[in-house]
């Protein structure tokens, strides 16, 4: 008899304290690196916050009701309203405007546009699509029947993210002008001139090292930022003990009573003013697909929020003792000694400022590049780690643009703080009301919470925008300005898009009206495999009609090919790719399934090989559900190889419009200005990295 032994080797399991640890050393990186990117608009508000009231010969007590605003308008809607609210309406990891929009439609069942309804039966993408439609509220229901409501709902998303744009433009000219006018304090010789100039060489250079993606810019800025964090504070506590040290007192809102019944209208008015010490926080929330919302939270409430704190108190302090310096408190209030360290930070700091709200705007881009709101630009994933984080080429180049325009033209800070304070204001107050909509729709808050938080944040809010539309002559009208221009270009390309895909509807080509086309004697089949991309998924584009018609052939192996974004931000890689044999034989469907996280990285032969092998399984599958002859099966594979080997082409339908003289004129000016952004677009097909040799264009005039 042989007895045999055998060892077992057993690993025994990490303890869960150790997993513990390891998450939150992550978070606490992760916390360093949203310094350098996600609060840099936020914690150098100090610079420039005073500079941008009007105040005639302010008081003791006007700079304590001022400091008290401040202070509960950081706590309400920093701390409340952001960190502890906003932040858990993420879309699966990402935030922003659009994200709550997205958020919103799907949990309502509201397409963003025709094409979201397909026509493939995976229970997989019904799943994704229709998520969270079970039991809806009552004001769900309201919007999912009233196209109005839907339209307002996409009013309201629209403008909330042109006003974030606006606010990537003026936040970089902002903070890099007022921490550039810090050498007119030393040196008054120094012309308003050249410090613009020096603003903007500042800004070109902050530019042209966004290519390099959001984690290796937050590695080398924040540093900068916790550098500023620390050294406010101090300056601050120094300021406070030598200057005012009860200053704390304020914190008291009694405070901010007396100082709107002492200075009435005027105290209104400089509101205006005192938002500016909330700007950057709508970043928390869109740069959350950078990062993730346990880092956010402990950087902001750790260092961010103490930090602010103290640094608007320091400046206070000395502006009680100083009362007429508060044109340049905060260089002032810097003791000579560390002056110059001091200003280096600041200047350094108010440079990485403007990252927030950069990384801010390529994303919210993005998002609305995918769900089809506008015109298609390049968009180069970062990181191979964390999808969120993206860089756009044009959008860069056009943000540096306008930012040393507003520099250049509108020089006076205080022109560009009102401007900067309409965003801010507004862009906060939308984010409240899609916050609200969530609450009732989603999460199911009982009716006295929604209430309460409506009625604080809404008034608050409501309050600070009744202040700020007052400044529109005195530089207010700019993010109206560059809101309108991207208004126009979203509405334009979304006209567009919905004139084109109901036509294609009305149009289009069903299994029965293709069998008859080739039956046609005169219509061959030719070798090989071709991808026909079609925009709609119920039925097939009217170009191929048009294409067969004039061609007179269609190859053996023909997969009607659609790129279609759900609305989510990722798509499991299982649920990627879904195919369907259609009822004429060598002619299949498939959908190619993206989230607005995702990225369209495959390679062109690895895209040929993912959809090959899918449609092999799929065949094969549907022989053993179906008890079909295996020789076909075998000869339908064999097929599928054989047109695989003999060349792969790619067709894109370019359709036009042919405006008639029967159009209205606002089809024939919004199809007009449609067709000059479709011209000067991207093309969906390099994002799939098809190769230039194997794609293919056909032209179709769609009647308006």
């Amino acid at each position: 008899m042989v007895i045999t032994s055998t060892l077992f080797t057993t690993h025994k399991a990490a303890p869960p304290w150790f997993s513990l640890l390891t998450t939150s050393w992550s978070n606490l990186i992760l916390a360093y690196k949203t310094l350098g990117v996600v609060f840099g608009g936020l914690v150098t508000s100090p610079l420039y916050v005073y500079p941008s009231m009007t105040l005639n010969s302010p008081t003791e007590e006007d700079y304590l009701g001022i400091y008290s605003i401040m202070f509960w308008t950081l706590t309400l809607i920093g701390v409340v309203k952001y960190a502890s609210i906003a932040l858990k309406a993420d879309d699966q990891g990402e935030g922003g405007t659009f994200a709550l929009y997205s958020l919103l439609c799907r949990n309502m069942n509201i397409g963003i546009l025709s094409s979201t309804h397909s026509y493939l039966n995976s229970s997989s993408s019904r799943s994704v699509l229709h998520e969270g439609t079970k039991g809806k509220s009552r004001l769900g229901k309201v919007f999912e029947r009233s196209i109005v409501a839907r339209r307002l709902l996409l009013f309201i998303a629209m403008l909330g993210t042109c006003m974030l744009i606006g606010d990537g433009i003026l936040t970089p000219a902002i903070s890099v002008l007022s921490a550039m006018d810090g050498l007119r304090a030393p040196f008054p010789s120094v012309s308003k001139s050249l410090v613009e100039a020096l603003s903007a060489v500042v800004l070109f250079i902050l530019f042209l090292l966004q290519k390099f993606g959001t984690s290796r810019v937050s590695f080398l800025f924040s540093p900068i930022m916790g550098a500023w964090t620390l050294s406010t504070p101090l300056v601050g506590i120094y300021s406070i003990i030598h200057h005012y040290p009860s200053i704390f007192k304020a914190l008291s809102p009694h405070y901010i009573i007396c100082f709107f019944w002492r200075n009435g209208k005027e105290g209104w008015l400089m509101l205006g003013g005192t938002i500016l010490c909330i700007t950057g926080s709508e970043a928390l929330f869109a740069d959350l697909g950078h990062f993730n919302r346990s880092s956010i939270q402990i950087a902001f409430l750790c260092t961010i929020y103490p930090s602010l704190v103290l640094t608007y108190a320091g400046e206070t302090a000395y502006l009680i003792k100083n009362p007429n310096d508060h044109k340049d408190a905060f260089y002032k209030s810097i003791p000579k000694i560390v002056y110059w360290p001091i200003f280096i930070i600041a200047t350094s700091a108010a440079t990485v400022a403007s990252q927030s709200l950069i990384s801010a705007t390529f994303s919210v881009i993005k998002q609305s590049v995918v769900l089809g709101y506008f015109p298609r630009v390049k968009v180069v994933h970062t990181s191979s780690n964390k999808e969120g984080e993206v860089y756009s080429p044009e959008v860069n180049y056009i943000l540096m643009v306008f930012c040393v325009g507003v520099i250049l033209i509108f020089g006076d800070g205080q022109d560009i703080g009102n401007a900067f304070g309409v965003v801010v204001s507004l862009v906060m107050l939308i984010t409240t009301i899609l916050l609200t909509l969530v609450m009732i729709i989603i999460w199911r808050t009982p009716p006295w919470q929604v209430a309460m938080y409506f009625f604080i944040f809404f008034t608050m809010e409501g309050i600070y925008v009744s202040a700020v539309l007052t400044k529109i002559p005195e530089g207010g009208w700019i993010p109206f300005a560059i809101s309108f221009i991207l208004a126009f270009i979203m509405f334009g390309w979304y006209y567009g898009r919905q004139r084109k895909i109901e036509y294609e509807l009305t149009h289009r080509i069903d299994m029965e009206r293709l069998g008859v086309l080739l039956s046609d004697p005169s219509v061959r089949r030719v070798p090989g495999l071709c991808f026909f991309y079609t925009n709609i998924q119920n039925g097939l584009t009217p170009i191929l009609g048009h294409y067969v018609k004039n061609m007179r052939s269609l190859h053996k192996v023909t997969i009607f090919t659609t790129l279609r974004y759900i609305l989510v931000p990722k798509v499991a890689p299982q649920e990627r790719i879904v195919v369907k044999q259609l009822s004429l034989k060598g002619v299949y469907a498939c959908v190619i399934q993206y989230g607005y996280a995702d990225s369209l990285n495959l390679e062109g032969d690895d895209f040929v090989s993912q959809v090959t092998d899918s449609l092999r399984v799929h065949i094969e599958n549907c022989s053993s559900c179906l008890d079909s002859d295996p020789s076909q099966i075998q000869e339908e594979i064999s097929e599928l190889r054989e047109a695989k080997l003999a060349g792969v082409i790619h067709i894109r339908g370019k359709a036009r419009f042919h405006i008639g003289k029967n159009s209205s004129l606002f089809d024939r000016s919004m199809l007009a200005f449609y067709e000059v952004l479709h011209n000067n677009c991207r093309s969906a097909l390099p994002a799939l990295g098809v190769p230039l040799p194997q794609r293919l264009e056909v032209g179709m005039f769609y009647e308006a």
